[in-house]
């Protein structure tokens, strides 16, 4: 008897909001015509009152396109140090993860848009990020064998919101709106709120022109990652990809240390930190003894420790525990 063909399957992160709420009733529509199976996925982050109204009704939507919907609940670690904002993205990406070790899905639709890419392009440059970070969110990207996909990085969000307008006139269901969106004291909400009405105003194709710069950007990035990865297989590294050799590392061209120390993080999907905390990073680990055994260097990023054990340098991702 001939074995049935499973059916692939395509998850979508819904918030219901506008964005991902409308990319679930896309992919919904068009998944049979590809012969994929899409099932959402509701991060519940547990900031808000209204958080566990947005689950209902997001299983409202899921329900009403015939679309399996799983509630994934997660705390947020306000005292990472990170923000708010940022431990808020870790944990919905973790939650993202679990989900995809419980049931074996490895793709995921993402709903950022246009504004979302020109928003994080003005947040890093106000930040002072480098060609990595200026190169803001690729259409396709990859954490672990999770493989993120953002078809509607090119859409404009009024284009969305028309969309979903057209949506809930047709059907009765609206999408969410979170309050946290338009709140200045969120970084985020600060630059949309504050700073890109007078961008608007004064350069009204400065949207497209940033997603071209992050386009170019993405590019460099691409060459800096080749280079990363030529020095990195000369730093002994375990084959875990968790630690590498110190004295190695201290022999290569200072300018290209930075390079691979973001390759050696991103390897292992640490968030990058701060230029100014990489350089402060870097600094003390050129300062130490060659076995590293001078000092009790420990390098605190988030719930991971960078450490100096025997020559080596040792990244510890719970720094909890020894």
């Amino acid at each position: 008897m001939a074995k049935r063909r499973q059916i692939p399957v395509v998850a979508v992160g819904v918030s219901g909001g506008p964005d991902s709420a409308m990319l679930l009733v896309y992919a919904a529509h068009i998944a049979p015509q590809y012969q994929v199976k899409v099932q959402a996925v509701h991060v519940h982050h547990g900031l808000q009152a209204i958080a566990d109204e947005w689950v209902l009704h997001t299983q409202a939507l899921a329900e009403r396109l015939s679309v399996e919907c799983s509630i994934e609940y997660v705390s947020v670690d306000a005292a990472s140090g990170l923000g708010i904002e940022a431990s808020a993205r870790n944990a919905r990406y973790q939650a993202y993860e679990d989900f995809a070790a419980r049931t074996g899905i490895r793709h995921f639709l993402l709903a950022h848009h246009l504004y979302d890419q020109t928003e994080t392009v003005l947040l890093r440059l106000l930040r002072g990020a480098g060609v990595q970070g200026m190169a803001a969110m690729g259409s396709h990207t990859q954490r672990g064998e999770l493989h993120f996909y953002r078809p509607w990085l090119e859409v404009s969000r009024q284009n969305i919101l028309d969309v979903s307008k057209c949506f809930a006139h047709e059907t009765g269901w609206q999408a969410v709106h979170d309050p946290t969106n338009l709140d200045p004291k969120y970084t985020r909400a600060a630059v949309r709120e504050m700073l890109v009405p007078a961008l608007d105003e004064r350069w009204q194709g400065w949207r497209k022109n940033l997603a071209r710069h992050s386009r170019l950007m993405a590019e460099n990035a691409l060459l800096l990652k080749d280079l990363a990865q030529m020095d990195y297989a000369g730093l002994d590294a375990g084959s875990d990809n968790c630690s590498f050799s110190l004295g190695k590392w201290r022999e290569m061209p200072e300018r290209r240390q930075a390079n691979v120390l973001r390759y050696w993080l991103d390897l292992q999907n640490i968030a990058m930190p701060a230029e100014a905390r990489l350089s402060e990073w870097i600094k003390q680990l050129r300062q130490l003894h060659q076995m590293g055994s001078d000092r009790n260097l420990r390098l605190k990023h988030g719930n991971a420790e960078i450490r100096v054990v025997n020559g080596r340098v040792v990244m510890v991702p719970d720094a909890t525990k020894d």
